[in-house]
């Protein structure tokens, strides 16, 4: 009997520290994406390790609606961390879970039905996170979804404007595409869509699971742009890789909101991973380091003829001569330097916000040594 898993990898992995894994063979590798920017601070940052076994030798669960430290600290963190008025706070156990919650608060605080969100957006993988992602690779086996979404081109004010109405009940964005190849929304889109849901009594959701907590060299990608949505969800890194995500709301919406809940909503032991997990993003400026060394990584990959796009650390390198599966696995065997796919024709990297110079001179001495200028430049 095995796993049920859909892509399992063939390298296996027993331990990590800082930027490195660590295979079961022995072999390290520099992380440029296999921890799916699930940690922020890094592999087993002290912190997160201590919080983490202390709370779990004193309380390992207890129902939600009975007031726990760990959780009451959290709600206070992520409050104090939010963009201006999103303090009220829903805790969950995934970005799916958290988009779905969004698209639920936004139908019970609005006179809307009805969604409108991006073509290459992701969302998540349940069926109202997943009706409102657009690759049909995704959508298809599952078919019918959830009604009354419509997909407009990304980054395209005019397509957007077109398709917010009175009965739009959300826009949901990424301010940085992730899964569809790394695409950044333009400050006028994003402004755009805070106009449209202000004069339609939508709701605008942002969608920061990827983006958030410092990796586009903000604490939140929204802030860079200047635009404040109604909701933010957020989730991967907020606890080190244990399993947590949160819904970020206005007050409008939260007070608008009927009942919604889960069971593990607000894990003792994940909560206090995740209060450690902000502590250490934010006193050691992580998003401070993400946008410098970011700055240089992708300095230094166009240095080396690679097409590159993103912002700090969530970056795409074009890879259109091959495929993009072909390029991680030689990176990987070849070079112990493990990234993600972005489909099929670029690359992504999400390494920990603690990489730092000669980190990023390692992937970028792989990926030229893999791909080569002429190869990568569209």
């Amino acid at each position: 009997m095995s796993g049920f898993v859909l892509s399992e990898k063939p390298i296996e992995i027993d331990g990590g520290d800082g930027v490195r894994l660590h295979g079961a063979d022995g072999t390290e590798y520099l992380d440029a994406g296999a921890s799916y920017a699930c940690v922020p601070a890094g592999h087993n940052h002290p912190a997160v390790v201590d919080a983490v076994t202390d709370q779990a030798a004193q309380l390992l669960y207890v129902q939600g609606s009975y007031p726990v430290a760990a959780r009451t600290d959290l709600y206070e963190r992520l409050a104090a961390v939010a963009p201006g008025g999103l303090d009220n706070v829903w805790l969950c156990n995934s970005g799916a879970e958290a988009n779905e919650a969004a698209l639920k608060f936004a139908r019970s605080a609005t006179e809307g039905t009805e969604f409108v969100a991006a073509q290459s957006g992701f969302h998540g993988r349940t069926m109202g996170a997943l009706s409102t992602t657009w690759k049909p690779k995704y959508r298809a086996p599952y078919e019918p979804l959830v009604d009354g979404v419509t997909f407009v081109d990304f980054d395209d004010p005019e397509a957007l404007a077109a398709a917010v109405t009175d009965d739009t009940a959300a826009v949901l964005l990424e301010p940085i595409q992730g899964e569809g190849g790394v695409n950044p929304a333009s400050v006028s889109y994003l402004e755009t869509a805070r106009e449209l849901t202000d004069e339609h009594g939508a709701a605008l959701v942002l969608d920061e699971v990827q983006t958030g907590l410092g990796r586009t060299g903000t604490l939140w990608a929204c802030e860079a742009a200047g635009v404040t949505p109604d909701v933010l969800t957020t989730a991967k890194g907020l606890a080190s890789g244990l399993p947590m995500g949160a819904t970020l709301c206005a007050d409008w919406i939260a007070d608008g909101a009927a009942s919604h809940g889960s069971t593990f909503s607000g894990s003792p032991v994940v909560s206090a991973a995740a209060t450690a997990t902000l502590d250490a993003v934010v006193e050691a400026d992580l998003p401070g380091n993400a946008a410098a060394v970011g700055d240089y990584l992708a300095a230094e990959l166009a240095a080396a003829g690679l097409s590159v796009r993103g912002e700090g650390l969530l970056l795409g390198v074009d890879v259109e001569a091959t495929d993009s599966s072909r390029v991680l696995k030689s990176l990987a065997l070849e070079h112990e330097v493990l990234a993600l796919p972005a489909g099929r024709s670029t690359v992504r990297l999400l390494p920990p916000l603690t990489l730092d110079e000669d980190d990023a001179d390692e992937v970028v001495d792989a990926l030229a040594a893999v791909l080569g200028p002429q190869e990568a430049v569209g």
